[in-house]
């Protein structure tokens, strides 16, 4: 960890779940903050957690879809730090709307926002300074679902298939042009946060809609805790992709053998680590 001892990390979403787990371990890896939540309470929980640190941490509150305010924060912490070295977008957000049909044009919308333009900004806001520093990262969360397709995720999946497929050129690109920036895709499976119950409901949610977000959180497999520390490993280790929990390992190695079955086994293992949980 001496590699982040000393660095400037940004982190989007530090209100809680990752977020929040990623600003503490970061902290204690001796790394100044920039953390940035759209909800405020949530990041000031986030920050009076960090008053045992002597790092210095600053928040702000951001709407990561929010091109204008990104790139302005992103001028504000180069202004106060004298450099960054990673960013990491883990904003995001999930949608309970039903089938392709019944999800709506704005829901798409919404959802897209903050999902993938969020990480866009974040990017392109923060890459000439990451450019400027000794070393540099990125780290874009994208989601088991940004390695499979799932029944009634279209807007979700359009999202973090977005994020991937960004992520996955930028690396490229990064490399072609020997920088010393590099950055990570993330795929985490079921995380035990609230972004299933805080998920945004585009109609009027019925017992069987109430069932999937009970489902969802029962059947997460992994802590935020632990997926923080998997991915501050996977900076310090500059890994290309990582793909967090049992779950979503099982699934991606699934649809790499199965392409043109898998999403049968996912409902399959999915009934099956809900019934050992009934």
């Amino acid at each position: 960890m001496n590699k982040l001892k000393n660095s400037v990390a940004v982190v989007t979403g530090a209100g809680s779940g990752i977020g929040r787990q990623l600003a503490i371990q970061l902290a204690q890896s001796g790394a100044a903050l920039a953390l940035s939540d759209v909800n405020q309470e949530g990041l000031d929980e986030t920050a009076q957690l960090l008053k045992q640190f002597e790092q210095k941490i600053l928040t702000h509150n951001l709407d990561v879809a929010d091109r204008r305010s990104v790139f302005d924060y992103a001028e504000q912490i180069q202004n106060k730090f004298d450099t960054v070295n990673l960013v990491i977008n883990n904003a995001g957000v999930a949608l309970s709307s039903g089938t392709f049909s019944e999800t709506s044009i704005e829901d798409f919308e919404w959802l897209m926002g903050i999902n993938f333009s969020g990480v866009v900004y974040g990017s392109k806001a923060f890459l000439p300074a990451l450019e400027r520093a000794q070393w540099g990262h990125i780290v874009n969360i994208s989601s088991l679902f940004g390695l499979i397709g799932v029944s009634e995720q279209s807007a979700y999946n359009a999202s973090k298939f977005a994020v991937r497929g960004l992520t996955e050129s930028l690396r490229q690109e990064l490399e072609n042009a020997n920088s010393h920036v590099s950055c990570t895709s993330v795929h985490p499976g079921g995380i035990k946060t609230k972004i299933a119950a805080n998920a945004r409901v585009s109609k009027e949610p019925d017992e069987n809609m109430k069932k999937l977000k009970n489902d969802f959180e029962s059947a997460a497999m992994t802590t935020a805790e632990s997926a923080a520390e998997q991915i501050i490993n996977a900076v310090v280790n500059n890994k290309r992709r990582l793909v967090i929990g049992k779950d979503a390992k099982v699934m991606d190695w699934t649809q790499r053998l199965l392409p043109n079955h898998y999403q049968r086994v996912f409902k399959w293992f999915m009934d099956r680590e809900l019934a050992k949980r009934s």
